[in-house]
């Protein structure tokens, strides 16, 4: 894949993250920065999702350790474990005690 279909699919990834996080309707705080959008939960914990240019990536910092997924068969896959972008956001939104609806 090329740059722009990576920028193409990676921005469209954040959009519908922002947007679920703004329609989830609980206490979470959404930022977004350019290639960086960070949800703050009333706790004080953060979720930090970011594109990765170089690796062609989305990057995803929770408490529970760091995730890598890139763009594979129509969706974001973790290499490492498997995990799908999407479910594994779910996860972790609901380990805050907040439900998102990604899928």
């Amino acid at each position: 894949m090329n740059e722009s279909e990576f920028n193409q699919l990676a921005d469209a990834a954040l959009a519908h993250i922002e947007t679920a996080i703004d329609n989830c309707g609980g206490d979470v705080e959404c930022n977004r920065s350019g290639n960086v959008l960070e949800a703050e939960f009333d706790n004080g914990q953060k979720i930090i999702i970011n594109r990765h240019d170089v690796n062609q990536e989305i990057w995803v910092a929770a408490k529970s350790g760091g995730f890598h997924y890139a763009w594979l068969d129509g969706r974001w896959h973790s290499q490492r474990d498997g995990s799908e972008l999407f479910s594994r956001l779910v996860e972790l939104f609901a380990a805050q005690g907040e439900d998102i609806n990604l899928l």
